[in-house]
């Protein structure tokens, strides 16, 4: 890349550094359609690592408000959520699978904007899990489904226990791409380069943190779920 595409690459890793540290998910919808304009060739791998770094840092930073249990029920779900989605991406038009996704996203959030609150108990973690892990392997956008389950609890509890749950999620992939052999060089190389730009973020958003409480940031994980569904929906009908 040249230089000037390395500068937007670092402001857009910032801002999806600073997003993911705030609510717990985002970064893979901020940095995933920059990185595909500029390096095709670093996706899928590369947005998979990022998540896995900021994981890491969000974990470290809220590992006193991480609910262990729920984390684990979810995962639970994601991992045959993620099998399911490779079937379905195998069996069914990419096209049908990514209209199904963004309406049962956009559903979801219409139908808690109306007073629906689901509660984060073992069913709706391990029910939440699975389409996260089908909406991931289908979409790279599988943030929504755990977001909207965990609305309304503790701005902190929802950062930690949304980042143990992906960042457990990611180191899973990158292994799987690097048996594939999807993890090159290139994308190490990358990645460290970023470095500096996605630990400014990430601090930033403990600063911005002080200042979301839990209607805040249910506010704003509600917002980035309709921007993901109207994301996919757009790359539908353009490209």
């Amino acid at each position: 890349m040249a230089p000037a595409e390395y500068a937007i690459l670092a402001v857009t890793l910032f801002a999806a550094a600073g997003l993911q540290g705030s609510i717990g998910f985002g970064a893979g919808l901020v940095a995933a359609p920059v990185v595909g304009m500029l390096q095709p060739t670093l996706l899928p791998a590369f947005v998979i690592c990022l998540g896995a770094v900021i994981g890491l840092l969000s974990v470290v930073r809220e590992r006193t408000a991480i609910d262990i249990r729920g984390a684990g029920w979810a995962m639970a779900g994601r991992i045959p959520g993620s099998l399911m989605g490779t079937w379905l991406v195998v069996m069914l038009p990419l096209e049908m699978l990514t209209w199904a996704v963004a309406l049962s996203v956009l559903a979801a959030v219409a139908a808690s904007f109306i007073g629906w609150k689901p509660v984060a108990h073992r069913r709706s973690l391990l029910a939440a899990g699975a389409l996260s892990g089908i909406m991931g392997t289908a979409t790279a956008a599988g943030g929504a489904p755990m977001a909207i389950v965990l609305q309304g609890q503790e701005p902190a509890r929802v950062r930690g226990t949304l980042s143990a749950f992906f960042l457990a999620g990611s180191v899973i992939s990158v292994l799987m791409l690097a048996i594939a052999g999807q993890v090159r060089a290139e994308v190490l190389i990358t990645l460290a380069a970023m470095c500096p730009a996605v630990i400014l973020g990430f601090l930033l958003s403990g600063w911005l943190n002080r200042s979301i409480d839990a209607a805040r940031q249910r506010m704003l994980a509600l917002g980035f779920s309709i921007a993901g569904s109207v994301l996919l929906i757009a790359r539908l009908l353009l490209f």
